[in-house]
C-alpha cells in the first residue's frame, strides 16, 4: 500500500508519520517540500502530486488553523481549508483512492449543551469553521472514497498548546485567568493517528465504512478544568509555580473578546466511531497526563 500524507510536520502530521509507517510506504510532504508540490495555495501542484504518486489513500492533515488571522485573510483559508481539499477528493476519486481528512467543531454554532452528532446542522460561527465545513461538504460531493474525522481542542508535545502556554504563564505571573464557559474534550495528536492508522486498514477492507465520524477523547471540561488539571499534574512532579491550581479564576469567555466567536459547546458524539471501528476512546486526562509528562521530563 501507498499512502500520501499532507501537511507532515503539523501537531497530528508528525504523529501520524508514526502511525502509518507500518502500513505500508509513507511519501510525507510539508508546504515547503522540494521535490514534490505540499504548498495548499498551489491547488494545480497538489493535484499533480496526487498524480505522480498515485497513492491508495491520502491523508491530509495540513490545514490553516489560526482561528482569529483568519478573520482578515478568508480568501487565502478558503484555498487552504476548502479549495485545497476538494482538488484532492476529486484526485482520489479519478484514481479510486481513498482520502482521510480532518475537521473541527468550530463547524457548529456552540449552541445547547448535549454532545453534537454527525447528522445535526452545522452553522460555523467564523471563517476557520466556514471554510473547514466547505472542505467537508467537497469531499462529500465528490464521491470519493473518505474518512473524515471532526475533532476538538488538539493538543500534542510538539509544538505549542494550551498546557504549555498554562504552565509558563503560571511560572510568570501573580495571577491566572482562565474561560469556564465553553466546553469540549481535549484530544491528542497521537489519538487521531492511531485512530487514523486503525481505520485505514478497515476502510481498506469495507468500503462501506466511508463517511463523517466525530473524532476526539472521551469526557468533557472547560477550558478551566484543563488548566487547573494541567497545573495540579504539573505540581505534583515538583514543578515550581507562581499560581497554585487551586488559584486560577473562571472568567466568561466575554471577559476575553477576540476576532473570532468560538462556540460554547465544543461537545462531540462519538458513538458512530466507537461502534463502526469497534474503538474505546480513553478520557482525556490520560492523553494530556502522558503529554505532560513527556513535556516535563524532556525540560528537567
Amino acid at each position: 500500500m501507498k499512502i500520501l500524507l499532507f501537511g507532515k510536520d503539523g501537531q497530528v502530521g508528525w504523529e501520524l508519520q508514526r502511525s502509518l509507517a507500518p502500513l505500508g510506504e509513507l511519501v510525507a510532504l510539508d508546504f515547503d517540500s522540494k521535490e514534490l508540490c505540499g504548498d495548499f495555495t498551489r491547488l494545480d501542484g497538489i493535484a499533480e502530486t496526487v498524480r505522480a504518486i498515485a497513492p491508495d489513500v491520502v491523508v491530509n492533515a495540513a490545514a490553516h488553523t489560526a482561528v482569529d488571522k483568519a478573520e482578515s485573510e478568508a480568501e487565502r483559508v478558503r484555498v487552504i481549508n476548502a479549495l485545497a481539499p476538494a482538488a484532492l477528493a476529486r484526485e482520489c476519486r479519478k484514481l479510486g483512492a481513498w482520502l482521510v481528512h480532518y475537521s473541527t467543531d468550530y463547524v457548529f454554532d456552540g449552541s445547547g449543551s448535549k454532545p453534537w452528532v454527525e447528522t445535526d446542522t452545522a452553522f460555523p460561527l467564523n471563517v476557520y469553521g466556514s471554510t473547514k465545513l466547505e472542505g467537508e461538504v467537497a469531499i462529500l460531493a465528490s464521491g470519493c472514497n473518505h474518512l473524515i474525522f471532526r475533532t476538538s481542542w488538539v493538543f500534542a508535545a510538539r509544538g505549542g498548546n494550551f498546557a504549555k502556554t498554562m504552565l509558563r504563564l503560571a511560572r510568570e505571573r501573580e495571577r491566572l485567568t482562565v474561560i469556564d464557559d465553553q466546553i469540549g474534550a481535549p484530544t491528542g495528536g497521537d489519538l487521531l493517528a492511531d485512530v487514523t492508522a486503525h481505520a485505514i486498514r478497515k476502510a481498506l477492507r469495507q468500503q462501506s465504512v466511508s463517511g463523517l465520524y466525530h473524532l476526539v477523547a472521551a469526557g468533557e471540561t472547560s477550558w478551566y478544568g484543563y488548566a487547573r488539571f494541567v497545573l495540579n499534574l504539573a505540581h505534583q512532579m515538583g514543578v515550581r509555580l507562581r499560581v497554585a491550581p487551586e488559584s486560577i479564576q473562571p472568567i466568561p469567555a466575554s471577559a476575553f473578546p477576540s476576532p473570532a466567536p468560538r462556540p460554547a459547546n465544543s461537545r462531540l458524539d462519538t458513538r458512530k466511531l466507537r461502534n463502526t471501528f469497534d474503538l474505546s476512546l480513553p478520557l482525556w486526562q490520560t492523553g494530556v497526563a502522558r503529554m505532560l509528562t513527556e513535556i516535563l521530563e524532556t525540560q528537567s
